[in-house]
């Protein structure tokens, strides 16, 4: 297998199925609302580093995360029966994004590159993107973005 090169111009991408093991498919390309929207229809998505050209990836295997069964330990009940906790969807997308940047970059190194946030704000401009965050007793604990294709809310 190997990694297929993205014409600037061209909004396509190869079969998923032709991914390298680790899951790399393509490299190049840009950014755009159509290229996105073209990859997350098709498992696809870009992760890279500042200074690296985008790469496309789209893993064989999945992690997913069933809402029936998700278990809240006692402890976190007890947590959340004595503190106000809120859950609040695109309070400010820009800004839980950001805050997703700052503390990897903080951490370890972030893939939320400049360009990434910006394109990501065009998607939840054009309803394709949201955040969701959680605040306890008003104050953002934690959140998350996320691309959403052909949901309704």
């Amino acid at each position: 297998m190997s990694v297929f090169q993205l014409d600037q111009n061209l909004i396509a991408f190869p079969d998923p199925a032709l991914a390298d093991p680790d899951g790399l498919l393509a490299v190049g390309g840009d950014l755009s609302a159509d290229r996105l929207i073209l990859a997350y229809s098709n498992g696809i998505f870009p992760w890279y580093s500042e200074g690296q050209p985008i790469l496309w990836w789209c893993p064989h295997q999945r992690f997913i995360i069933r809402p029936e069964n998700i278990h809240i330990s006692r402890s976190l009940a007890k947590y959340m029966r004595k503190h106000k906790v809120r859950i609040l969807w695109d309070r400010d997308f820009a800004d839980t994004m950001h805050r997703c940047r700052m503390l990897r970059e903080n951490a370890e190194g972030t893939w939320i590159t400049d360009a990434m946030e910006q394109a990501y704000a065009g998607l939840n401009k054009i309803g394709c993107a949201m955040a969701v965050e959680a605040s306890v007793d008003g104050v953002i604990a934690g959140g998350l973005y996320g691309v959403i294709l052909g949901i309704i809310l």
